[in-house]
């Protein structure tokens, strides 16, 4: 079970933008859920490149996305990923302390149930879908600079060639129901999994990679099936999901 408990590593208290400047990167999109973009290290962003080498197991089959390549970490490529990702979940969860103006009773403990890479070319996309879980997070590691050309060139009014969207709610003219980006290398977006989104194509003979994944918390028992993740579907399902029950009553 790959379980990390969050590292607090930056103040407990985000007082105002500029102390948030000067710890980290990061910025809070309060429209609704909360949404925060920030950056990865290039340590970290090397890593999760070297490590997506060893991939073997196809993900096409599990994802919503018309992507030209898809696969997933193994689980010793998890436990390397682990401790970076519960640095960054560190930040979400300062942030949401914030956004919600009130602090945690007792920070969360997730449990990472998916960890993929994104190849994405010209035309792929990914419709409008959500995903399995507590928190998702996307972070981009190699964007070619065709891309970024493109981009600069364009003119539309959508969310822009390999943009990202997230959509929320169904409300009048006047109200925000979308929130979009332009994604630069080592952005990493973390948002709500019910959250729903969808990637914009672009025409650029050049390939875009990322990675996503999806975390749950050690919820009580009763609430279990809220968060149990959907991704555990091989024939040994069954078993996997009496271990991780037992493993959640060790926690409990």
């Amino acid at each position: 079970m790959n379980t990390f408990r969050i590292k607090t590593f930056i103040d407990t208290t985000l007082q105002g933008e500029k102390k948030m400047k000067q710890k980290i990167n990061i910025q809070i999109f309060n429209w609704g859920p909360c949404v925060i973009r920030m950056k990865i290290s290039d340590n970290f962003k090397k890593m999760l490149l070297d490590e997506a080498k060893n991939n073997k197991q196809d993900y096409t089959q599990k994802l919503a996305g018309i992507l030209d390549k898809e696969t997933g970490y193994s689980e010793e490529s998890k436990k390397k990923i682990i401790p970076h990702l519960g640095e960054c979940f560190g930040v979400y969860d300062q942030a949401f302390e914030q956004y919600q103006n009130k602090k945690y009773d007792k920070k969360p403990e997730y449990i990472l149930s998916a960890l993929w890479i994104n190849y994405q070319r010209p035309n792929d996309f990914n419709p409008p879908h959500d995903h399995d879980g507590k928190l998702s997070f996307v972070t981009y590691l190699q964007i070619p600079d065709a891309l970024k050309k493109e981009n600069e060139a364009y003119k539309g009014r959508s969310c822009g060639p390999g943009g990202i969207q997230f959509i929320y709610g169904n409300g009048p003219r006047d109200c925000v129901t979308y929130m979009s980006f332009l994604p630069q290398e080592n952005d990493m977006f973390i948002f709500p999994a019910w959250l729903k989104h969808w990637v914009a194509p672009y025409k650029s003979d050049c390939t875009r990679i990322s990675v996503s994944g999806n975390v749950h918390d050690s919820a009580p028992l009763n609430n279990i099936t809220r968060f149990a993740p959907k991704y555990l579907d091989s024939k040994k399902k069954e078993q996997e999901e009496k271990e991780y029950l037992k493993e959640l009553k060790k926690k409990l």
